[in-house]
């Protein structure tokens, strides 16, 4: 999936950012980071089959049997860590429900897996019926193979506002394609340390806006020498995060869009909290964790699968950690953004696409089993129906009694919907770069974003807003 699941309380996910087995695995299934990947995605137009630009293929292959035919064969699927433990679990059910049919899952880990994919759509052999693919990462595939996928518009096409319009944007293709089913979403808020807001004197109900933010930071730091949040070192993913909550990415109606007004206020932001002495910094995802289970910084603005983290890594830290909407940027603004993502997608090289479909839509288009992978997997579902099961409704002991779940659910359906292209990751490398230089070395947002922002247009060959 994504990134940082819940961790099943017990199995794990994938990391983006490296480290041990058991942190990274989870933040690399559930997390929209901008590692993990980005090199050879971007290098994966070298070797596509077709146009690149997310429009898909017009010749790419449909569903072609009958709805209501009876199912057989055997469907093999590409996943990982808890993704892999989930499919499993239920492939069972599917072949009771289905007999005749088999579901064979394939656990191929997270490191490879972007190498493994992108050589078997280039090679045009080699892949199994079913993919797991990150939802950012899959506009590239879309763009850069427009025939590798199957079109699913036909069986999948009513199903749109089944679920988070975030997520659905990035299993279509512009013209409104569909090449997957959405899974897993990163509905995002912000967690804080109870007993140190308390040590403050800070009510956390208070924190509107960034504004409020940055000005309580500066009274918890010089109440407890705590700072207020951690950040990644090298491979920021604030400022993703910052951005779709404006509502927007890289790219704006097919434009370089990371020299905008939103962009500058997102970095400019960052800034600010360096500047004041509020930021944290540590190293890849272990770091991260440590970092907060020693207490090093009071918040983390991040998605709902932090909560495994939590309640698995940190669970002697029980009650002390509550959650928040976002700060807005401007008083009654969005209070939510996504982080982390993924979708099953069926190849064109599948010899049993149909029965791939009918695994696809009982695993993610049934309210039951989307549940049922929240309760066991921590995968929080992209499927709205799903959000109303009484799990997200239940007090949290970890939590101080908080529903903090209910939070999540609630703010799913406003996460703002951004465009995913593919170059993404030619955009994403060169982000960082600047994010870099602002934060590390004092540089000026509004500079740093200019200069990537032709840096981009240069390397794409596409006009910058504005």
């Amino acid at each position: 999936m994504s990134a940082e699941t819940r961790h099943e309380k017990h199995p794990q996910l994938p990391g983006d950012q490296g480290g041990s087995t058991d942190g990274p695995s989870r933040r690399r299934f559930l997390s929209a980071g901008l590692a993990g990947g980005a090199l050879l995605l971007a290098g994966a137009a070298g070797c596509a089959t077709g146009g690149a630009g997310g429009s898909g293929g017009t010749g790419a292959k449909q569903l072609a049997g009958s709805p209501g035919a009876a199912l057989t064969g055997k469907v093999t699927i590409w996943s990982w860590d808890v993704a892999a433990k989930a499919m499993q679990r239920l492939g069972k059910a599917f072949e009771q429900a289905h007999p005749g049919t088999t579901v064979d899952v394939v656990d191929i880990g997270y490191d490879n897996a972007y190498d493994k994919i992108t050589v078997g759509f280039g090679a045009g052999s080699g892949l199994p019926d079913i993919l797991t693919v990150e939802g950012h990462k899959l506009p590239t595939y879309i763009g850069n193979f427009p025939n590798g996928l199957v079109d699913l518009t036909s069986r999948a096409g009513n199903l749109k506002e089944q679920y988070a319009e975030s997520a659905w944007r990035t299993v279509t293709d512009t013209k409104g394609k569909v090449f997957a089913l959405p899974w897993d979403s990163g509905p995002c808020a912000l967690f804080y340390r109870r007993d140190l807001f308390q040590q403050a004197g800070i009510d956390p109900a208070g924190l509107n806006t960034w504004d409020d933010y940055l000005t309580a930071g500066t009274t918890l730091k010089a109440a407890t020498g705590k700072r207020l949040i951690t950040l990644d070192t090298k491979r920021d993913s604030f400022f993703a995060l910052l951005l779709q909550q404006q509502g927007q990415r890289w790219f704006t109606g097919g434009k370089v869009a990371v020299a905008t007004p939103a962009a500058e206020r997102a970095l400019t932001l960052m800034k600010q909290l360096v500047d004041r002495d509020l930021v944290d910094f540590e190293s890849g995802w272990d770091g991260l964790v440590s970092a907060t289970h020693d207490g090093k910084s009071a918040t983390n603005p991040t998605a709902a699968w932090w909560d495994g983290t939590l309640t698995t890594d940190l669970a002697d830290l029980g009650g002390k950690f509550g959650v928040v909407p976002l700060p807005a940027f401007t008083p009654g603004g969005t209070r939510t953004s996504n982080s982390g993502g993924s979708a099953l997608c069926v190849t064109a090289q599948s010899r049993n696409p149909e029965t791939a479909w009918a695994f696809l839509s009982f695993l993610l288009a049934d309210k039951a089993n989307q549940a049922s992978m929240m309760r066991h997997e921590g995968l929080f579902p992209a499927y709205l129906p799903a959000l109303d099961d009484p799990y997200f409704q239940q007090p949290a002991p970890y939590y101080d009694g908080q529903p903090a779940m209910r939070l999540f659910a609630d703010l799913t359906r406003s996460i703002p919907t951004v465009e995913f292209t593919s170059e993404d990751s030619k955009a994403g490398d060169i982000v960082t770069t600047a994010v870099n230089q602002v934060l590390h070395n004092g540089a000026d947002p509004g500079t740093v974003l200019r200069s990537a922002a032709r840096q981009i247009a240069t390397a794409t060959g596409r006009q910058a807003v504005g």
